[in-house]
């Protein structure tokens, strides 16, 4: 359950959270045309709070609007305050934050014409995405049966609304089987994505991540890459099979929601030992302190409330 907060930024104004609410007739609730972005909060070591690569998920928000052909009514100085404003008055220290710009009621039809596209900021708490215990020890992940969208049938770049009925039938489909995460292929059969995060997998000390061919360009999966290219170790963007997969050494997710969850099992593979990996282990770590505000070199990443 999404845990109640006091203000929703919906237009450029601050309302209550129980007066947010669209007309039954409201475009993207019925065709999906909708874009949206998931961007973290935390508090940092020393007591202040701060966004992690807010500018990077409000370029991403306007670039999947464009995509998506939509006008975003707000500029993106203005989004990015709305952020700040709406955690401010929701008095939150860390937390997620979910901007959505959607089309609202007025032609019905595939075609939306002149209805006006909305804004909304909503802010909450929320923890780790699939439980502490992912983080500290892994998960069971299962590929699924439905294959990850192709470049041409839907804007794999954009954050779209609609795009995510692939996720929800995907993910839905592992957890009745027990699983804890889905992984999908591209069309042409090569590992592609989760069902809301990218994936990295590690043989022989090299780092192996899914090209930007046909996945959505994580801000996460950017953020380890530069890590781990500051650390000295190698790192390939190229298409992977999922029985290389089965055959690596440490596997991990990365995502704004997910942040660095370990892979521990892969169709009931055991990946590597079983459990969080020593390199997979140290991004985790780094990450962390990324975000926490406790390496100077990576400060520009974060801004503060």
């Amino acid at each position: 359950m999404v845990e109640k907060a006091e203000k929703i930024w919906m237009d450029g104004e601050l309302i209550p959270w129980d007066e947010a609410r669209v007309h039954i007739l409201t475009h993207t609730l019925h065709y999906g045309l909708g874009v949206f972005e998931g961007i973290r909060c935390y508090l940092c070591h020393d007591g202040s709070s701060a966004i992690f690569r807010l500018r990077e998920h409000v370029d991403r928000l306007f670039d999947s609007a464009k995509i998506g052909d939509l006008q975003m009514p707000f500029s993106k100085e203005e989004i990015a305050e709305g952020c700040k404003e709406t955690l401010r008055a929701n008095d939150l220290k860390e937390g997620y934050i979910r901007p959505i710009a959607f089309v609202s009621e007025g032609v019905m039809g595939v075609y939306p014409a002149d209805n006006p596209i909305r804004v909304a900021i909503i802010t909450w708490p929320w923890g780790a995405y699939l439980g502490d215990e992912a983080l500290e020890k892994g998960i069971r992940i299962k590929i699924s049966s439905f294959t990850r969208h192709h470049v041409n049938v839907m804007m794999t770049k954009a954050k779209i609304c609609g795009n995510y009925v692939n996720s929800v039938l995907a993910k839905r489909e592992v957890v009745k089987m027990g699983y804890d995460e889905a992984l999908m292929l591209d069309t042409e059969g090569y590992v592609s994505e989760a069902s809301g995060e990218n994936i990295f997998m590690v043989k022989d000390g090299i780092l192996k991540t899914t090209p930007l061919t046909s996945i959505l360009p994580g801000i996460t999966r950017d953020s380890v890459i530069q890590i781990a290219k500051a650390k000295g170790w190698p790192v390939i963007e190229e298409r992977f099979t999922r029985d290389e997969l089965y055959a690596a050494h440490e596997a991990f997710f990365t995502g704004t929601a997910a942040e660095v969850t370990p892979i521990r099992e892969v169709d009931d593979r055991a990946i590597g030992a079983g459990g969080i990996g020593p390199l997979t282990k140290v991004i985790q770590a780094t990450f962390f302190d990324v975000v926490k505000g406790k390496l100077d070199e990576y400060r520009h990443w974060l801004t503060s409330l």
